[in-house]
């Protein structure tokens, strides 16, 4: 629309609102009145004839002095300037007071001025005055919403019958924006609620009919299409439980997220979300107290590799919302690192941001940033992650996860980094991939780091490089700078990240969008799920209360079967399994196993502050062997001999047993 249009289209409302402000004060002069009149006519038996003439008379002469008062009160409690089709409580509240004090001063000023009035004049006039001017004001939105019914009635059988699920004010309040727009073709059958008191009423009109028990009961008795899901103070497992049996109904799901909105008075049908796995987990998310995390980045340097990734970025997120001194963000990938760029720019304009494009791979690039910038701390979430890439790639997953840890952590330790974080994964755990292999080697990089220099033997950790050009001319000839190492070295292990580029959510999504089949690769097949910002919370904790060595370990509850995760999202988009969408089973995949764990039974597990983060104790293992053998598996690596590195990894991870041992 042009602005001349613009300009035209806002003038058109101005003059609309005039003209109905001016028909409402023509409306009020008649009305405040005619009140009075009709006080006197009830008075007399409705006969005018029978009417006093002194009565008439005082009436009639009081008409212009009660017109102009009424008028400046009506004006001055801003009854001209209501959007009536929206009135509520706060508009009766302003007509009450509008019609008590015009009442009381017609009381007063025409006994005074003109002549005492019968007292039926006074209290049917005020009475008579009130109806008048709050009907007419109501009679709008009356009309619009009986309209609203009408045209809900007569739409046709693809219009959605919906069910909704909770009868408290947020449901209410879903339930009244439903019935005021046109706009949502919609219509509430019934509602259910778990609250017996509510059983057998009506809301608005709509009946509740039950609890949860009957949930399929009432889809099935009123032809219901659509299931609201309107519980936003109820638990996770709560909501789990209501919405496992309504993904049973083969509705639409949806749900109001969460209490904020309720709280913000963001209630509407907008607001509902489409139900989403998370949803179904049935685990209250992880309350970390991340007071101490944020005090302690403030007025850091802090150097996330990895940083345009699914972690990485929202490491970046958290980090640049409470002032560090520089955040530096590190990838390969550029779109990536753009996008992450972009976002905080636009979100922190005061951020002093840098994105470095560069591999972790790359020992002279990670001397340079580190003798550049000196991060107080890092968070390394740079790591190639894919089960079967990795398995066809081995030697890449060795180079970049393996090789890059140490190059980033010897740079780290050199340049007296105060902690330095690795991203883990559950796949470490007894690893039957080289990908899992390669994460457990990282670990075991760690643990190595912060052995030798608790012992005070930093300088007997080897600086290894890919070849002799990439030696750097670095200030570690001599020796000195080993004298006072304190950098911190620990890990975060944790499951599969709901939502995190690749993962199988988004694949199924995309698989059901494109009308099938959902590829599943086993029906046995569980894993561990947990958000995003639960994995990121876990990692800050972990780089605040570091003690050097430690691998962080998340309990996230029961395991999810990933059939049964597809088979909710397939119901969840309203279609139904092995009918709509065909799930078919492919076999596990090169290097996967039907379970992840989380920890080594050898192990074992300490307590922290928060009951679902614990402390897995290092398996202790030769660390001069380990350097050594670390040296030759980068060569074989960088050759290429596949067989004789994967031979090698299995001696260095004693819990690595592929499922075709070389």
């Amino acid at each position: 629309m042009s602005n001349t249009e613009l300009k035209q289209s806002g003038h058109f409302h101005i003059e609309h609102w005039h003209t109905i402000a001016a028909l409402l004060i023509v409306y009020d002069v008649v009305a405040v009145n005619m009140a009075y009149f009709l006080a006197l006519w009830f008075r007399f038996d409705c006969r005018f004839s029978r009417i006093d003439t002194v009565y008439l008379e005082s009436w009639k002469a009081f008409v212009p002095v009660y017109t102009v008062f009424c008028i400046v009160i009506f004006f001055a409690l801003k009854l001209y300037k209501s959007i009536w089709r929206f009135a509520s409580y706060n508009e009766l509240l302003r007509v009450c007071a509008a019609s008590a004090v015009t009442a009381a001063f017609h009381t007063v000023a025409i006994t005074l001025m003109l002549h005492r009035m019968p007292i039926s004049y006074y209290m049917m006039g005020a009475m008579f005055q009130f109806m008048m001017v709050l009907g007419i004001r109501f009679s709008y939105r009356l009309v619009k919403i009986a309209s609203n019914l009408s045209v809900k009635r007569r739409l046709d059988e693809s219009a959605g019958r919906v069910m909704l699920i909770g009868a408290g004010s947020a449901g209410q309040m879903i339930l009244r924006d439903i019935n005021r727009s046109v706009e949502v073709k919609d219509r509430v059958i019934c509602i259910i609620d778990d609250n017996p008191n509510k059983w057998n009423r009506d809301i608005d009109g709509v009946p509740v009919v039950g609890g949860r028990e009957d949930i399929l009961h009432a889809v099935e008795k009123y032809n219901i299409n659509k299931i609201f899901v309107a519980i936003p103070s109820a638990s996770a497992e709560n909501k789990r439980d209501i919405l496992n049996i309504c993904k049973e109904t083969n509705c639409d799901l949806k749900i109001l997220p969460g209490m904020y909105q309720f709280v913000l008075g963001d209630v509407s049908v907008s607001a509902l979300k489409n139900v989403s796995v998370d949803d179904l987990l049935g685990r209250e998310p992880i309350k970390a107290n991340l007071d101490e995390v944020y005090q302690y980045i403030t007025g850091k340097v802090v150097l996330v590799t990895g940083g345009g990734g699914s972690i990485g970025s929202e490491l970046c997120r958290q980090i640049a919302g409470h002032n560090p001194k520089q955040l530096i963000i590190f990838d390969i990938y550029e779109n990536n690192a753009y996008d992450i760029q972009f976002e905080l720019r636009q979100k922190y304009p005061d951020l002093n941001l840098l994105v470095l494009i560069g591999s972790v791979r790359d020992s002279r690039k990670m001397f340079d940033l580190f003798e550049k910038y000196h991060p107080n701390i890092v968070y390394h979430a740079a790591a190639h992650k894919h089960v079967p890439l990795m398995e066809d790639s081995p030697c890449e997953a060795i180079k970049n996860n393996a090789i890059g840890t140490y190059k980033t952590a010897y740079a780290a330790m050199v340049h007296g980094c105060e902690r330095f974080v690795l991203v883990s994964t559950d796949k470490a755990v007894n690893p039957t991939n080289i990908m899992g292999a390669s994460k457990r080697l990282c670990e075991m990089i760690i643990q190595s780091f912060d052995h030798k220099i608790k012992e005070g033997k930093a300088n007997e950790i080897p600086q290894i490089y890919t070849h002799v050009g990439e030696q750097t001319a670095d200030k570690t000839g001599d020796g000195e700078v080993f004298k006072n190492v304190k950098t911190e070295f620990v890990a975060v292990r944790f499951g599969n990240v709901l939502g995190s580029n690749g993962s199988v959510i988004p694949l199924f999504k995309k698989q059901i969008e494109a009308g099938g089949p959902v590829t599943v690769t086993h029906p046995d097949i569980i894993r561990y799920f947990m958000t995003i910002p639960e994995a990121v919370s876990l990692v800050m904790l972990a780089g605040t209360y570091a003690d050097g060595g430690q691998i962080f370990v998340l309990d996230m509850g029961s395991p999810v079967k990933i059939d049964t995760l597809a088979r909710n999202l397939i119901r969840l988009s309203g279609l139904r399994p092995d009918v709509d969408i065909k799930v078919e089973y492919t076999g596990l995949r090169p290097g996967e196993k039907l379970y992840e764990e989380k920890l080594m039974a050898e192990e074992g597990l300490k307590k922290t502050d928060n009951d679902l983060i614990h402390i897995g104790c290092p398996i202790p293992f030769d660390t001069d062997t380990f350097f050594k053998q670390l040296r030759l598996l980068m060569r074989l690596a960088y050759a290429n001999k596949e067989t004789d590195m994967k031979r090698l990894v299995q001696e260095m991870v004693s819990t690595y047993h592929p499922e075709h041992p070389v």
